[in-house]
């Protein structure tokens, strides 16, 4: 039976969008008009943390349930409007000399997306041409270790980078783990980002080596948090905020409160599930974007 198919205008372009009914999120019956319906929602918010950035995106055209693939190259029928940016690709697994990035810089890009069920959104810290304007601190546990210890370990980094003059904002990874997002001058090479998180890193784990490992080892992670600093690499992306995961619930990389992370560190939410979708879009009535401090550029990291 052939997909239905529905023409839409979105902010003056016409798009279609389809199989509006299938069911994406198969434990929860959430579908992908539902998807549709939750980034334009969320567009007013999510937009400015993709503009001018090269976007990788993991597709789920059977649903979180049915396989996926990573796609960073504009597919075949990209519409003429969406906007491309083509980028070296070096040790590219497909011998791609160049990529032809989409960057999502407006809502019809978005809608578009989400009817191709590109699910999970994923950026560099640069955006196109220009040096890191982010620094990301990935936390990642090891079981037992969870989200408790990563607010745990995220408010140990908050003070520490404070010691530098560097504001960090706290969001879930909507997975198991959570990122510290900070916004830097956009004046360095992503090469010296990754060598000053890297020290912070290492020293953190030198100070607290029960509950931090800041190398990559996996025999070295259980019941600790593995602070990726790694996450800098120019090569590296890193989940947007508020892009939906790929989990049994609509779960979003949800931006936190530095009260919320306090609470998770005391065992207390978030540490106890994730937010979903319906969730976020209630949170971002009410607080707004909490990341939005992220747009307006920070210092310098010191280099010593």
């Amino acid at each position: 039976m052939p997909a239905e198919r529905f023409k839409v205008d979105v902010e003056g372009r016409s798009l279609e969008v389809s199989n509006l009914d299938k069911v994406l999120y198969p434990d929860v019956g959430f579908t992908k008009g539902e998807v549709i319906d939750y980034y334009t929602r969320i567009a007013p918010v999510l937009l400015p943390h993709l503009r001018d950035r090269a976007l990788t995106r993991i597709r789920f055209p059977n649903g979180v349930t049915g396989g996926s693939f990573f796609e960073k190259n504009a597919p075949a029928a990209t519409p003429a409007w969406v906007r491309t940016e083509t980028l070296p690709a070096p040790g590219s697994t497909k011998g791609r000399e160049t990529i032809d990035y989409v960057v999502a810089d407006d809502l019809p890009t978005l809608v578009w997306l989400a009817n191709l069920a590109a699910l999970e959104l994923h950026t560099p810290q640069w955006k196109i041409g220009e040096h890191p304007d982010m620094m990301v601190v990935d936390l990642d546990p090891g079981a037992p270790a969870a989200l408790q210890q990563c607010c745990q370990v995220a408010l140990l980094i908050r003070d520490r980078l404070a010691d530098d003059g560097i504001d960090s904002y706290p969001k879930t990874s909507g997975k198991k783990g959570m990122q510290l997002c900070c916004p830097i001058a956009g004046t360095q090479s992503s090469d010296l980002v990754s060598e000053y998180a890297k020290r912070i890193a290492q020293e953190l784990e030198r100070a607290h080596p029960k509950l931090i490992v800041s190398k990559m080892a996996k025999n070295l992670r259980p019941g600790k948090v593995f602070i990726d600093w790694s996450q800098n690499n120019a090569a590296k992306t890193t989940v947007a905020p508020y892009s939906l995961r790929a989990q049994a619930v609509p779960s979003v990389s949800t931006p936190l409160t530095w009260d919320e992370v306090s609470a998770g560190a005391a065992g207390k939410r978030p540490s106890a599930r994730p937010y979903t979708a319906g969730e976020v879009l209630k949170r971002v009535e009410k607080q707004g974007d909490l990341l939005a401090p992220l747009l307006d550029g920070g210092p310098e990291l010191p280099l010593r």
